[in-house]
């Protein structure tokens, strides 16, 4: 009986999950979590049980994103010249954050954390995959010494949050990460 129960919860939570997705790819990181009830057949405190914070819920949704983002990261690493190779991954990480509402969102520093990783999973995941391929840019003289994968994550989702409701999101964010990459390690 109790297999039986945890089957039906693992549903419950896959179907709850699937809702949550289309509602925050549809609205962004504002997503109703009254809505994501609603639709998903379930109470509020169901949905809530299974995401008891909205950082929880974005966090969800977005985790196959970061995972596949995390495995480019490590691919990534240790090939070609290292600044093209950080700049190729932060340009996925950009691209992703500005076509998928709520990620950024989800990537943010919400000021409850001492450290803007500590206590998220997404950025957390993408701290622990960048870090070598930022450590190599950096030793190679390719990106400035002090650089971390938290600055760099939190560039990505500040062009994104700035740039998510000018008429052409995707094209102006690179815009302004062009420029920043310009000024962070400019080519002699």
């Amino acid at each position: 009986m109790a297999d039986r129960q945890r089957a039906d919860a693992r549903r419950n939570y896959a179907h709850i999950l699937a809702v949550a997705e289309a509602e925050v790819a549809e609205r962004g990181g504002g997503a109703s979590l009254e809505q994501i009830a609603r639709v998903a057949g379930v109470g509020s405190a169901t949905v809530r049980r299974h995401f008891p914070t909205r950082r929880a819920l974005l966090e969800a949704v977005s985790r196959q994103r970061i995972e596949a983002l995390a495995t480019r990261a490590r691919e990534l690493t240790g090939t070609g010249d290292s600044r093209d190779a950080l700049l190729e991954w932060l340009t996925e990480v950009l691209t992703y954050a500005v076509t998928v509402r709520g990620l950024a969102a989800a990537l943010a520093y919400d000021g409850t954390q001492a450290e803007p990783v500590q206590e998220n999973s997404c950025t957390a995941a993408l701290q622990d995959a960048a870090e070598p391929l930022l450590r190599r840019a950096a030793q190679q003289g390719a990106v400035a010494a002090d650089a971390t994968v938290t600055d760099l994550i939190t560039l990505i989702v500040g062009i994104v949050l700035a740039t998510e409701h000018h008429p052409a999101p995707a094209a102006q964010a690179n815009r302004l990460f062009q420029l920043a990459v310009t000024g962070l390690a400019p080519r002699g």
